[in-house]
């Protein structure tokens, strides 16, 4: 047993030193992963708001300026232009100065005053859907209040006296991130995305760069076994993945504001679990990748792709086709963003979070199986 751990320190101290002197492998594994949190918080955002809009007014009343100014003060519509003809909504489209055309059409005061029913045309840029759903909501909401205030003025009009009326008013309260802010909802993910970047690749790399440096015969025909080399390779990127969770996690807390409201220990684990499941799939690619720039591809895509479409990071896993929810379960990305956003956001624990923990258990033990046997089958070769 001393001897083992013997050889594998020798291992992990040449692995270290690799990185000592290659300045930039160390940049690559501690600094952007810093680079990409910050990149990926402040570009990647889900808020809609202040959304460019022109207004078409061609009835030129008072009604028709009162209607307008709905759309001014609120603080998702940006009036940047008003128009009078539809020619401008077409070129204000075409050339992004204006995702939502709001047009009033002749007559619009007059048929108000006769009591009948007017019609506002809103014309919604359809080319970022989710900006266009959303405006498309609050236009509704905006027409609706509006609708609602000239009721109140006909009945006050008439004598008539709506507050004996029944009427429904919703309490509406957003749990977990009541300030429905981006950033508490992606940092979570990113720091999962990250990781599984840096823990795959890497990996993946390491154990390719020996055999096209032709070091890992070397090795191989030294006392040391299969196991000892694959634990000693693994040791110190599992060190720097736990530095990276560290500090990415105390990013998120201190410049985002996210917070940490479940276990720590939870979250611990299941970080901990998540990089030997990643080390795993990276022995995974790097004992069937022919060479280097493979092994660079196949980690990529296993890792980041999967890690930014099928975890749950970017889109809602309920919202994707059935086909594709099965397939997400292959990667371990999919559990540890339920843990990470379960522990930051919804103050979860391990009562809550254990079915998440056993399958990545799971899924490193597996990992780790395969990638020995392909690895016994490699040297037996």
């Amino acid at each position: 047993m001393r001897s083992a751990l013997v050889r594998i320190g020798a291992i992990v101290r040449k692995e270290f030193r690799h990185l000592a002197r290659d300045p930039r492998m160390l940049l690559a594994v501690v600094i952007t992963p810093v680079i990409q949190l910050l990149l990926f918080a402040y570009a990647i955002s889900f808020d809609v708001e202040n959304v460019p809009t022109i207004v078409i007014d061609l009835d030129q009343t008072q009604t028709s300026r009162t209607y307008v100014e709905r759309y001014e003060a609120s603080t998702f519509f940006d009036v940047v232009a008003h128009g009078g003809t539809m020619a401008q909504v077409d070129a204000a489209f075409d050339a992004n100065s204006a995702r939502v055309a709001v047009v009033i059409p002749a007559g619009f005061a007059r048929t108000l005053a006769s009591g009948e029913a007017a019609q506002v045309a809103v014309l919604i840029d359809g080319s970022e859907p989710t900006a266009a759903k959303v405006s498309q909501a609050y236009s509704v909401a905006l027409n609706q209040l509006y609708s609602q205030q000239l009721t109140r003025q006909w009945a006050d009009q008439q004598g008539l006296d709506l507050s004996s009326l029944g009427t429904l008013e919703p309490r509406i309260r957003t749990w977990y991130n009541p300030e429905r802010k981006s950033s508490d909802f992606l940092i979570p993910g990113l720091m999962v995305v990250i990781l599984a970047i840096v823990t795959v690749q890497q990996t993946a790399v390491t154990l390719v760069r020996e055999r096209d440096q032709g070091t890992q015969e070397q090795l191989e025909v030294s006392p040391m076994r299969q196991i000892e080399l694959m634990i000693g390779k693994l040791l110190p990127w599992t060190l720097i993945a736990f530095a990276d969770m560290a500090l990415i996690t105390g990013l998120g807390r201190s410049i985002f504001g996210v917070p940490l409201r479940g276990d720590f220990w939870t979250l611990a684990l299941g970080s901990a679990l998540f990089v030997f499941a990643s080390l795993g799939m990276g022995l995974v690619i790097s004992a069937i990748a022919p060479s280097l720039d493979t092994a660079n591809i196949l980690a990529m895509l296993i890792a980041f792709l999967p890690a930014f479409l099928l975890s749950g990071f970017a889109f809602a896993l309920d919202q994707i086709p059935v086909f594709l929810q099965w397939v997400s379960y292959l990667f371990p990305a999919r559990f540890m963003v339920t843990i990470s956003r379960g522990v930051f956001l919804k103050g979860a624990g391990f009562m809550e979070l254990w079915p998440e923990l056993a399958a990545l258990t799971v899924y490193a033990l597996v990992m780790l199986v395969i990638s020995s046997v392909l690895y016994g089958r490699r040297s037996a070769r």
